[in-house]
């Protein structure tokens, strides 16, 4: 299930650090951002094997998740906030901010076929994402 995670962070008269390490198995081989989005849902799917790391370095969005078993929504509004997505974790992003930018870490490269985009039957958003 998807996890919301502290990253640490150091803070000064010069401004903060933040940082991203240990948050998602293997090594990092992607990284994307999704900015100026409109007002239609993002994503909507889950992945055969891509674990992912969410972090809203600038305004903030929500993303609901939902693991088969279990539905959470999470609202996204802190750069120091990191949400940890599992394969299992269909997901769905929303209400971003018009100064958004939502930042996504993956420890797998782009492959259509990790892409699972069949909701699960109990998925809020299944209608939405249609």
């Amino acid at each position: 299930m998807a996890k919301v995670h502290q990253l640490k962070t150091f803070s000064s008269e010069k401004g903060n650090l933040t940082i991203f390490e240990n948050m998602i198995p293997g090594t990092i081989q992607r990284v994307f951002y999704i900015y100026g989005a409109n007002d239609s849902p993002r994503a909507g799917h889950r992945h055969v094997k891509t674990w992912g790391a969410l972090i809203c370095v600038a305004g903030s969005c929500r993303v609901y998740t939902n693991d088969g078993h279990e539905e959470k929504t999470y609202h996204l509004n802190t750069p120091d906030q990191c949400l940890v997505l599992e394969p299992q974790d269909w997901h769905v992003m929303d209400n971003f901010t018009e100064d958004a930018i939502l930042l996504v870490v993956a420890n797998e490269p782009y492959d259509k076929a990790d892409y699972i985009s069949k909701p699960y039957p109990n998925t809020r958003f299944a209608s939405v994402m249609a």
